[in-house]
């Protein structure tokens, strides 16, 4: 009989315990990134109201924003290059049928979204009834913020900025038609009579005679708004993508001829992707700061929530419907009924990133990184779909726009018919299509919304004040939606990906899905599932008949 050994226990307790740690130092290194990202954003908040009791000046809150700025200009200048290689090479690897059923499938789903969105708002704003007349009174309405807008204007705009003059240009400007006031002086010329007068331009009409008794007298100068249509600071995103978009497909039109090109653009792609991969590290330090300087520059932050507060509920529990149940249903009937929680999982640290930044293209870079590696979406899928996502589907910016026209409508007494309210629900949804994917872009676009209904639009500086986070609220939910309507499009365009990749073997692995997607999802990969290379370091595509014994070996090529 052995006796009790409390070496021979503790030895094996050990034992058992070595692989919970080498799982939980795994965990803890493979969401380093995410943990510091969010440690970031609660650090900011923290910060950022424990300093307002200093009262710092505005020169200190320069400074302590000046990290954030930094990340956000870093973000910026990966904007274009990655938009334009992830189009072009993402459409070089489909067929022009394959690609018309996928930008098909996106468009329907991204409308489809922002008007469920806008009723949503819509819904709850009819039902709260956040809107006091007694909230006007208390704040001093800029009366010079009253601004012309015309619907037609946005809309010509749009498609203006569909088609740039000149693409070099349209990296760093967009159309815009704008307003000036212009003097219209009216020459007349009368008789020598007296008794009739007509235009100087008719003068031409006259005989020699009675040009002679011409006098000349100019009429009282009218001032009026001209027309025109000039130029604004900011990425043409929209000219970008229509342009890479025929260029990505003329170039899979060519076949062979074209294919020096999708390799440029392909390696393009990944050296953009690892420099976003540097910038990310950079993220949670420079999200800190973006959040710090943004507490501070509320001016008086207990008066803002005690006047808005009922209009800043109805916001975030309409974004809270819309991302937390909307889209999770629309991903699980639609995505082959998979679970949504694994999907956000995934997504939480393009979340984050967008929580910080306040900008669904600034978010770009991460979110592709998100999708491609954690999840395994089809890169020919994400490099098409999200970047125009990233500009027309606005999911949280259609539901602000909507709850704050009602928001306007009932602090002026304003009714409104229930044919204003779907005129408010379709303006919106046209709007938020519109709408920059920059910070507070939302606060532009509502113009056109409340034009349409005859709200005065001098009445936005009064939710000014809380743009700052409701501005970060939604641009969030749009991201979230740009991503769940990439993950259905992938799924309802498998059959056209495995029918490309069956007539061009040769492309497969360029355009496969992450090389790590079983272990971004928490699962081990088993060696007989890792791509084979061969001593040069390059992909082969036909297996080798026989494979040794890889019982215990890792691949030097993962």
């Amino acid at each position: 009989m052995t006796g009790y050994s409390p070496n021979k226990l503790n030895t094996t307790i050990r034992n058992r315990m070595k692989p919970r740690m080498k799982g939980c130092k795994s965990a803890l290194k493979e969401n380093m990134l995410l943990l510091l990202t969010i440690l970031g954003v609660l650090l900011g908040i923290l910060l950022g109201f424990a300093l307002r009791y200093a009262n710092p000046s505005e020169e200190t809150i320069m400074l302590i924003s000046f990290p954030g700025d930094i990340l956000m200009r870093m973000l910026k200048m990966l904007i274009l290059p990655l938009i334009v290689s992830s189009l072009i090479s993402g459409l070089a690897g489909l067929d022009a049928k394959s690609s018309g059923k996928m930008g098909s499938r996106a468009i329907v789903y991204y409308m489809t979204t922002t008007l469920i969105a806008a009723v949503i708002g819509i819904i709850l704003v009819v039902c709260i009834h956040p809107g006091n007349p007694d909230i006007k009174k208390q704040y001093e309405v800029d009366e010079k913020a009253e601004t012309r807008v015309s619907t037609l204007d946005a809309f010509l705009d749009l498609i203006r900025n569909m088609f740039p003059e000149n693409i070099v240009q349209a990296c760093f400007q967009q159309a815009q038609t704008m307003y000036r006031n212009a003097t219209h002086t009216v020459k007349k010329l009368t008789m020598g009579g007296g008794d009739s007068a007509s235009d100087f331009n008719d003068t031409l009409g006259f005989n020699e005679s009675d040009m002679l008794n011409v006098t000349p007298t100019t009429a009282p100068s009218t001032t009026y708004q001209e027309r025109y249509v000039g130029f604004k600071d900011g990425t043409n995103v929209l000219g970008l993508i229509v342009f890479c978009t025929a260029f990505g497909m003329m170039i899979s039109a060519m076949g062979k001829e074209g294919k020096l090109m999708v390799e440029f653009f392909s390696v393009l792609n990944d050296v953009i992707m690892r420099v976003v991969i540097l910038v990310m590290w950079y993220s949670p330090i420079g999200i800190l700061f973006l959040i710090m300087g943004k507490i501070l520059e509320i001016e008086d932050l207990a008066d803002t929530g005690r006047q808005l507060g009922m209009y800043m509920v109805t916001v975030i529990l309409g974004l809270a419907i819309h991302g937390l149940v909307v889209l999770p249903t629309l991903y699980f009937f639609f995505a082959g009924r998979k679970n949504p929680l694994v999907f956000m999982k995934g997504m939480l640290q393009a979340w984050v990133t967008a929580v910080g930044t306040a900008s669904s293209s600034a978010t770009l870079p991460v979110t592709f990184r998100c999708l491609e590696e954690n999840l395994g979406i089809d890169k020919r899928v994400t490099r098409f779909v999200l970047p125009i996502g990233a500009t027309v589907n606005m999911d949280g910016t259609a539901l602000y726009e909507a709850v704050a026209a009602l928001f306007i409508a009932q602090m002026n007494n304003i009714p409104l018919t229930p044919g204003e309210i779907i005129t408010v629900s379709l303006t919106a949804t046209a709007a938020s299509i519109g709408a920059a994917s920059v910070p507070s872009a939302g606060l532009v676009t509502m113009l056109l919304v409340l034009t349409a209904v005859g709200l005065p639009t001098k009445d936005i500086s009064l939710i000014v004040a809380v743009d700052w986070l409701l501005d970060r609220l939604r641009t969030s939910i749009n991201v979230l939606g740009d991503a769940f309507g990439t993950a259905i499009v992938a799924h309802l365009s498998r059959h056209e990906l495995a029918k490309v990749d069956a007539e061009h073997p040769e492309d497969s692995r360029r355009y496969s899905r992450s090389s790590h997607p079983h272990e971004s999802l928490g699962e081990e990969m088993h060696p007989l599932n890792k791509p084979p290379t061969n001593h040069d370091n390059q992909i082969q595509l036909d297996p080798p008949p026989h494979y040794p014994d890889l019982k215990g070996k890792s691949d030097t090529s993962m």
